[in-house]
This record gives C-alpha cells, structure tokens and sequence, in this order.
C-alpha cells in the first residue's frame, strides 16, 4: 500500500568545486518522479585557495541553469566554510524552516525512486521519536538484508531527518566521547571492534579532522535512536576517486543502485540484528583498507590541513 505523502521535504545539497560529480548528482535526482514537486536549496562553498577558484566557479556557472525542480535556490558562500559547517548550519537551517529536510552531497548519485523512498519515510515516521533519520545508501555487504531496516544511530550518504531529529545533534565531540566512555559503549559503537567510530570521534575532539557525520552518529547513538536503511542502496557515492577531502580512492563501498523501488513499513521498530551483523561482517572484511584509509589520511594532515571526514570515508 502506498503512503499518502504529506508534506514533501526539501532537498538540499551541498558542492564545492566538482563540475562533473554535481552534474551527475543532479541529474539523478531529475530523474526521480517527485523533483518537479521539490524545491531544492543549493548551497555552494566557496573556494579555499587560488587553485580551486576555477573550479568552483565552474560549478557556480553550471547551477544557474539547474531546472527540474519546484524551486532552485542557490547559496554562494562568499568565503570558505568547510563541508561539515556548511553542513551543519544548512540542515539547521532548513529543518527549522520546513520541519524536514533531505541532505545530499555532491559526489551521491540517486535511485529514480530516492526521492520517494525518502518523503514516504519521513510522513511514515514523523511522529515516532525512536525514528531519528531515513539513509538512502547501504554498503554492499554479502547476503540478503530486509526490504527495509533499522540501524542504532545516523548515517551521512544521502539523508533525511526532522527538526525533532536534528535537533538531537551534539557538537561537542569531547561529551559525546565521554558518555560513550562512561556508559561503556564504546565497543558496541565501534561494531565490536570492526569499525574505528570511537577513534575517528577522537581525532575530532583533537582537531586532526572535520567530522560532522561521526557527531550526527554519536548523537544519535547515545539517544538510542534508530536509522531506517534499504535494504538494497538507492544511492551511489561517486566520490571514492581522491577528488574529494574526505574520501580516498577505493571501490570497497561501491554496489548497484536499485531500480526498484521500496515498500515502506509493516517493520518492527528496532535495530536489526540481521543488519547490524551485516555491517559488522562487511567491516570485519574490510578492516585493514578502513585502517589503511585513515593512516593514509592523516598523512595528508600534516602535509596539508585538517582534513573534512565523513564516519565512513
């Protein structure tokens, strides 16, 4: 049975200086069957030296002739914010003013059926606060997975949440780390030990990277709230190319997006353990590449500058 959506979410999507990965962002999402219906916000960073400077004036260019959409709003930022402040103050700002907002990147290709899923989701669960978020990507793990699914936390490749939602967010990665700390939780945040959540929240309270996602992840995790995940992906992440800050070249996330589209409901409200194992399995597989990754990534701190990293980039 289909849901009768009540109040479409606004997108909003953020870019910096990759023409190619927002064009084809962008014509994804054209090609759902409620963009017509969608206003989307663009928010577009500034650049940070004289070397992205063409770049990203090349995309500013490119997102004036952007239709498809109920409205297309563009937001120039006149200096560099970085992507998790960029992030941070845009999903702010847009769940405050329309109650619920979907967040996309600039290198997250879409399902036709993203949308959909997504504005289903969130009338769905408007109400029930042990819902925080709905994710439109799921990593390719072995064995089937539920149709839908629910996860402990929040997750940060193609998103949506309420204002309700967001407004559990926490800043403040040293209290996150301290009740993680205090109530024990750290190896269950961690995927017993298969994913390095709790030292990647570490090197934010340290200032060795920018992480809004570990922070969105905590937040939620330390509330007990819960993500609803595909059981197959409707999104892609076109970014693991070394193009961006916070993702290295790898194809260890990469999988086929759905062409199908997704029942939402008649699911208990409760973390999967069917879904949980798989991501603990997946990242067990994965363990040296994630450790391998991050190593990797703090070498180009200290050759450059604090880095901007998603949890699981």
């Amino acid at each position: 049975m289909d849901i009768e959506i009540t109040l479409l979410a606004p997108i909003v999507l953020f870019v910096y200086n990759r023409p190619e990965h927002t064009r084809k962002a962008i014509e994804s999402l054209q090609q759902n069957d409620l963009a017509g219906d969608s206003d989307l916000f663009i928010y577009s960073d500034a650049a940070k030296n004289e070397l992205a400077g063409p770049a990203v004036q090349q995309v500013r260019e490119y997102l004036k002739t952007i239709s498809g959409f109920k409205s297309v709003t563009v937001v120039e930022r006149s200096r560099n914010w970085g992507l998790a402040r960029s992030i941070i103050d845009g999903a702010s700002t847009l769940s405050s003013q329309f109650g619920r907002v979907i967040v996309l990147e600039d290198d997250l290709v879409t399902s036709r059926h993203f949308l959909r899923f997504m504005n289903e989701a969130l009338t769905l669960y408007a109400d029930d606060d042990r819902v925080i978020s709905i994710h439109g990507y799921v990593s390719p793990v072995k064995g089937p997975l539920p149709e839908t699914f629910f996860l402990r936390g929040a997750d940060c490749w193609g998103w949506a949440t309420w204002q309700r939602g967001w407004n559990e967010f926490q800043p403040d990665s040293a209290q996150l780390l301290a009740e993680l700390t205090r109530r024990k939780l750290t190896g269950t945040f961690d995927y017993d030990g298969a994913y390095p959540h709790t030292n990647m929240l570490k090197m934010q309270m340290t200032g060795r990277v920018d992480s809004w996602a570990i922070r969105w992840h905590a937040s939620a995790f330390l509330k007990d709230k819960l993500t609803l995940y595909p059981g197959k992906s409707l999104v892609a992440n076109i970014g693991n190319d070394s193009s961006g800050t916070h993702c290295g070249a790898t194809d260890m996330f990469s999988g086929e997006i759905s062409s199908d589209r997704l029942h939402v409901g008649d699911i208990a409200v409760q973390e999967s353990q069917v879904g949980r194992a798989a991501m603990r399995d997946f990242y067990s597989a994965h363990k040296i590449s994630l450790f391998r990754r991050i190593v990797r990534k703090l070498g180009t701190l200290y050759r450059k500058s604090v880095i901007s990293l998603g949890f699981a980039g």
